[in-house]
């Protein structure tokens, strides 16, 4: 039996500095180990981003398992804080140390590792579905998006994903995601009138105007959350003038606040009340108050179900641990495979992505694939 080693690919992938949105040889890894295997290798490649699509089986088969995830990484930041080089994908304490070994190199391999030796050595009757992206921890503009424009041309399809983002909190099994807030960040530019703060009453002070509003939109509580979200959240994160004088009221000011919203929200109602609370601020203070606003996603749930009790009972079976399913933390790149076909997210522990010294258990991605490969066999079963 020729199985592949997830371990030794997740090092191959981490000595590739491929720092969002570079490369860096991460995808010709990939494509070589799957076309050894068998798999159907084609770029989906935009605007400098490489992003690989590969499958397994006959295009359009009504059995059609998905996978996705991505092998570009952030920045290490200042080398010399690690205690290994963040690219040498060193292996000590069980551990292997290295930018991307948590979010999500390993998780990529282990899901590569399973799907290769499923169709060497017990193929499927049906298709296996590989793709992945090297824009996830950028704009995540011409990444997966780009490969489901693309599989839509070609008519590919996914009957299920699973995505492989670190989702475990504590322990190996503890948590799959079955759904994410979604988020929206406003920019607002408040203009008045500049003036000596001395005489207020001859000025129109943007930085009251867009305190005032900063105030009210923070003081409300947008729900009390829903069956599977907790309660939608709005946090300013910056108010600021850039104003070194201390006896001028300036003529602009600039804030930004972010929304994390559940399935109770949308942000086309969130838009509106944002517009409703500016035109009273700025009929209450005759400042004028420009909004910008982006949204990354919107909320999505996939309801528990038969595809939730199969990855649950597979993660149990191998781990020992009963998964619990959640819709905390930030946005992924499920928000867009949503809409394509039911979409899952289970991967390693997350503890130290994104941190220096980033590290995962070598035990925890030989789990992992274990875990990917009883979810392949039981779902063809």
């Amino acid at each position: 039996m020729d199985e592949c080693d997830p371990v030794e690919l997740t090092a191959r992938l981490i000595r590739c500095p491929s720092v969002t949105p570079a490369d860096a040889g991460a995808m010709k890894i990939l494509e070589d180990v799957l076309a050894s295997a068998g798999f159907e290798c084609f770029r989906a490649d935009r605007n400098g981003v490489s992003n690989l699509f590969a499958r397994w089986g006959p295009r359009g088969s009504a059995q059609s398992f998905g996978f996705n995830g991505h092998v570009d990484v952030v920045p290490p930041g200042d080398h010399s804080d690690w205690s290994v080089p963040p690219f040498d994908a060193v292996l000590a304490e069980d551990q292997i140390w290295g930018r991307g070994a948590a979010d999500m190199k390993s998780g990529v391999a282990a899901f590569v590792a399973a799907a290769v030796d499923m169709v060497r050595n017990q193929p499927p009757e049906g298709s296996v579905v590989i793709t992945i992206t090297g824009d996830e921890e950028g704009d995540a503009t011409d990444g997966t998006v780009a490969i489901l424009d693309w599989m839509e041309r070609q008519g590919e399809r996914m009957s299920v994903c699973i995505v492989g983002e670190p989702t475990c909190l504590e322990i190996m099994g503890d948590t799959i995601k079955i759904g994410r807030r979604g988020s929206m960040t406003a920019r607002f530019t408040a203009t008045g009138v500049q003036g000596h703060s001395a005489y207020p009453d001859r000025a129109r002070n943007p930085v009251t105007a867009l305190s005032t509003l900063m105030h009210r939109l923070s003081s409300k509580q947008l729900d009390s959350g829903t069956k599977h979200f907790d309660p939608s959240t709005l946090a300013v994160t910056t108010i600021d003038t850039g104003n070194a004088a201390t006896n001028v009221i300036p003529a602009t000011c600039r804030g930004v606040l972010n929304i994390r919203f559940n399935d109770a929200q949308s942000s086309a109602t969130l838009l509106d009340w944002l517009a409703e609370e500016v035109r009273a601020v700025e009929e209450s203070t005759g400042v004028s108050i420009d909004v910008q606003t982006r949204v990354s996603g919107e909320s999505f749930l996939t309801p528990p179900g038969e595809f939730s009790d199969l990855v649950s009972r597979s993660i149990e079976a191998e781990t020992g641990t009963q998964p619990v399913l959640s819709t905390a933390g930030g946005t992924s790149d499920a928000r867009f495979i949503r809409a394509h076909c039911p979409v899952l997210e289970f991967g390693l522990v997350g503890q130290t992505m994104h941190q220096i010294n980033e590290r995962v258990k070598i035990s925890h991605i030989r789990q992992l694939k274990a875990v990917y490969s009883r979810i392949l066999r039981d779902y063809f079963a």
